[in-house]
């Protein structure tokens, strides 16, 4: 009887230190050998968004594809303005040339002559025709080195124009397609870099999740370590079977298992997160994910309207259609008759003196009219429209069932992100309703009321229960950023989006 009661108190004092210990261990949730503390670099998600938008190689690789689009522009843009430009073509004649005499017979002469000239030219494009206007003035000086002459020709005044009828006009065309491709550029560049974000959330849930399997997997080991040394003293007063303090120590070298395979998780996280935020190798991260969310409703049709503005999507349908019929038209144009058409009036003049060559000066016309019409292709230029205009066909019904998958794609992440923060709120709570539980079940078998398998069942739904909810949150905040991405508009703010590079930027 004395044995009996001596027993009975070892057990319960061991069972008061090892709840103990255990409360211990599932509060602070540490292994138990302690670890000496690491320097690390703490994000919560905005910060990493920032980062990842500012260093990371696609937000880089972003940045100079929309430089390169602005530049595109630009010189598009100087296509349409004013020329000016300043020539001289000076030339050193030194040979023995065939030369015409004045009775129409050729003799070789030779021939010692230096000619200098200068040029002034300011030309336009007239986009609306396809031709170009131009006014120059010019001066020209050959000197006989020779006989020791010289000679001066003059043009004061020259104006002109350059016409080709019936071809195919770039410029008009152009106009049309590069403004397009330019708003596609800069909606796409603001595109990328919420779909950074988004790709952003991806990698910082995957470490976040990481992190929470780890700390599951060092609270566990700790509980089950607990619990193995436990069932130790409960099995020599005889209140288990070996079976079960077996089963309970094979709980503990699984748990041992899964916290190094945790701890490699997170460094695989880490470094794939680290390498997407453009930081330095050797860098510890953590992440601080959001605990809670801001439920709100995004309008199916607003959301909708502002991906038809904001959205490069229809700005490439638009820009391949015009690039379609643009072709067609270059394909109808190179078939037919060809017609150019070359005019210029001026006033000039020459002198053996150069303030001589100005005065009187005589006025010249000159006009130039080209012809040509394909008698026989063989039907090659047929054949390049038929082309073209099957081409435009077939963009068209391209097109069509581009905006048709846009629509739908719209409204689709429309209706996830509504259904998300309800999914959200439900992880929530079961993740709350699965600890509490784990808990009751914890006290239940440690009172003897229930078996090791009700125990590790609760334990595999808060485990469970745990990584739902970090997932569901990756699921939020994903859907989020992509819905902010293809409408450019922050519906939790009700505010649009600014995502543009300052002009010294581009013109680095």
């Amino acid at each position: 009887m004395k044995s009996f009661d001596y027993f009975q108190k070892t057990y319960e004092r061991m069972l008061g230190q090892y709840l103990l210990l255990l409360m211990v261990c599932m509060l602070v949730e540490l292994p138990l050998s302690a670890q000496p503390p690491v320097q690390k670099r703490r994000f919560t998600l905005s910060e990493a968004i920032l980062q990842a938008q500012k260093a990371s190689p696609e937000a880089q690789a972003a940045r100079h594809t929309y430089r390169s689009a602005y530049w595109n522009y630009r010189s598009f843009r100087a296509n349409y303005l004013p020329e000016v430009s300043l020539t001289s073509d000076p030339y050193l004649n030194r040979q023995i040339n065939r030369v015409t005499q004045p009775d129409g017979t050729e003799q070789f002469r030779a021939q010692n002559t230096l000619n200098t000239d200068l040029s002034l030219t300011v030309s336009q494009n007239v986009w609306f025709t396809g031709g170009s206007l131009f006014f120059q003035s010019s001066v020209n000086r050959m000197d006989e080195l020779g006989g020791r002459t010289t000679s001066y020709n003059t043009q004061p005044f020259s104006i002109g124009y350059n016409q080709s009828f019936f071809g195919y006009n770039s410029l008009k065309w152009n106009r049309r397609i590069e403004p397009v491709r330019y708003r596609e550029a800069r909606k796409s560049y603001a595109e990328t870099l919420e779909l950074i974000a988004s790709q952003t959330c991806s990698y910082f849930y995957a470490l976040a999740s990481a992190q929470t399997n780890l700390s599951i997997a060092l609270s566990n080991l700790a509980s089950a370590d607990t619990l193995w040394r436990y069932a130790q003293g409960r099995y020599r007063i005889g209140s288990i079977t070996e079976n079960e303090m077996l089963q309970l120590e094979v709980n503990k070298l699984n748990e041992e298992a899964g916290v190094m395979q945790a701890r490699m998780n997170v460094e695989d996280a880490m470094q794939t997160l680290r390498s997407f935020l453009g930081l330095a190798d050797g860098l510890d991260i953590e992440v601080l994910p959001t605990d809670s969310i801001v439920p709100f409703e995004v309008p199916a049709d607003e959301a909708l309207r502002r991906a038809y503005e904001n959205s490069p999507e229809p700005e490439n349908f638009k820009r391949r259609i015009l690039e379609s019929k643009s072709n067609l038209a270059s394909a109808k144009a190179s078939r037919g008759l060809k017609a150019d058409l070359y005019l210029q009036f001026g006033l000039s003049q020459t002198a053996s003196r150069f303030e001589d060559s100005y005065r009187d000066p005589l006025n010249q016309q000159y006009v130039r009219l080209s012809l040509a019409f394909p008698i026989l292709d063989w039907g090659r230029g047929r054949g390049r429209v038929r082309v073209a205009r099957s081409q435009l066909e077939l963009t068209e019904t391209q097109v069509g069932q581009a905006v048709d998958d846009f629509e739908q794609n719209v409204r689709k992440m429309v209706r996830q992100f509504n259904l998300q923060a309800r999914q959200v709120t439900i992880a929530a709570r079961t993740e709350q309703t699965a600890r509490r539980r784990y808990e009751v079940a914890l006290k239940l078998y440690l009172s003897g009321k229930s078996t090791i398998l009700d125990l590790n069942a609760a334990t595999s739904e808060k485990d469970e229960a745990q990584r739902n909810y970090i997932s569901s949150m990756e699921t939020y905040w994903r859907l989020y950023y992509g819905l902010r991405s293809m409408t450019q508009y922050d519906f939790r703010t009700n505010r649009p989006l600014e995502h543009e590079l300052e002009e010294a930027e581009l013109r680095q």
